[in-house]
């Protein structure tokens, strides 16, 4: 087997042999560890500063995102897994697909929760698609589906999809990719002086709340002053000229601490996105969509999705790249459509 790659032992054997799980269970007959409880009810909406009050009271109800939390296992799990599961996984390990990154979830929420409900689980394998080449190796993504119940009543439905991968080996040679910066490659800030700095906040007559200001420290700080010019510069190790985002000390393919930095091109693609609902933060106003964006340049980084209503965003949506400040707010790069942002 070659390094970093799944095991050849034909792609059409393979998924035949993963395909067959699909519909098979994956949990069966599950019990949660606890009824739903007015405490773990505080608690999540101090954690998330929802203060909605259908939340407390003499009659409350769960939030709908706290569906996943009722049949979580602990650190002693349930014990209730199926043997397809653990065979399926293992048939992926079998075929150097050993590491593993949770992608997404999805939600659907049939009834309200409420504190004595007692919650029974099934999940079943839903899908598993592949072979996926992406930044992290090439796998197979597995979604299976938690049917939540109270009785016989569905409460919700919980899609949890994870990429089972064989991890990509590092780049060892150079990339010539984007517009090298004016001057010749530098080291990286000093490891002297303070670990982070912010800038001084002014009293402002305004009753909005400004937005959070970014930490700047020794590591990050090229990263802002360009932002702060309009720029989005993105770092370039000077050793094997892999580019890196965000902002690092070192390069993490071959250790070398010497960079320069190349100017964005600012065109992108949105390669993942989460539209925020709640809970309220100061400076923000849901819902605004947060998108991951992978650049021209082959790096990818996350920022607001502006100019155009959340339920436009979607995943490929090209985008370009935007200031936004105003008042005290600091300068922060944002992308907008890019037909908007012609």
């Amino acid at each position: 087997m070659v390094s970093g790659e799944p095991e050849a032992e034909g792609s059409d054997g393979l998924e035949a042999r993963l395909k067959a799980y699909e519909g098979r269970a994956a949990a069966v007959a599950c019990r949660g560890k606890d009824p739903v409880n007015a405490p773990m009810i505080r608690h999540w909406c101090e954690a998330m500063g929802d203060t909605h009050p259908a939340y407390a009271g003499p009659d409350p109800v769960a939030p709908p995102t706290m569906l996943q939390v009722w049949t979580m296992g602990g650190l002693s799990g349930h014990g209730r897994h199926a043997r397809a599961y653990d065979e399926l996984l293992g048939l992926l390990d079998e075929a150097g697909c050993t590491a593993v990154v949770a992608t997404d979830c999805e939600q659907e929420y049939v009834r309200p929760l409420r504190p004595g409900d007692e919650i029974t689980f099934d999940a079943v394998i839903e899908s598993v698609s592949g072979p996926k080449t992406t930044r992290l190796g090439t796998g197979w993504f597995v979604t299976t589906r938690t049917d939540v119940r109270v009785g016989a009543d569905l409460a919700g439905t919980h899609r949890f999809r994870i990429l089972k991968y064989a991890p990509a080996r590092p780049r060892t040679g150079p990339t010539p990719t984007g517009s090298p910066d004016a001057g010749p490659p530098r080291t990286g800030p000093p490891r002297t002086g303070p670990t982070s700095t912010r800038p001084p906040r002014t009293a402002s007559p305004r009753t909005a709340s400004p937005r959070p200001r970014p930490v700047v420290n020794r590591d990050n700080a090229g990263f802002w002053e360009g932002v702060a010019r309009r720029r989005l510069l993105i770092q370039r190790c000077a050793g094997c000229g892999v580019l890196r985002f965000p902002w690092l000390p070192g390069c993490g393919a071959c250790g070398c601490p010497d960079w320069d930095t190349v100017e964005a091109s600012g065109e992108g693609t949105v390669y993942s996105y989460v539209v925020v609902h709640h809970p309220s933060v100061p400076g923000f106003d849901p819902p605004y969509a947060v998108a991951l964006v992978e650049l021209a340049e082959g790096v990818r980084m996350v920022g607001n999705v502006v100019g155009v209503p959340c339920d436009d965003v979607r995943i490929g949506l090209p985008v370009r790249l935007a200031f936004r400040a105003g008042g005290e707010d600091p300068v922060l790069p944002v992308f907008r459509p890019r037909e908007e942002a012609a």
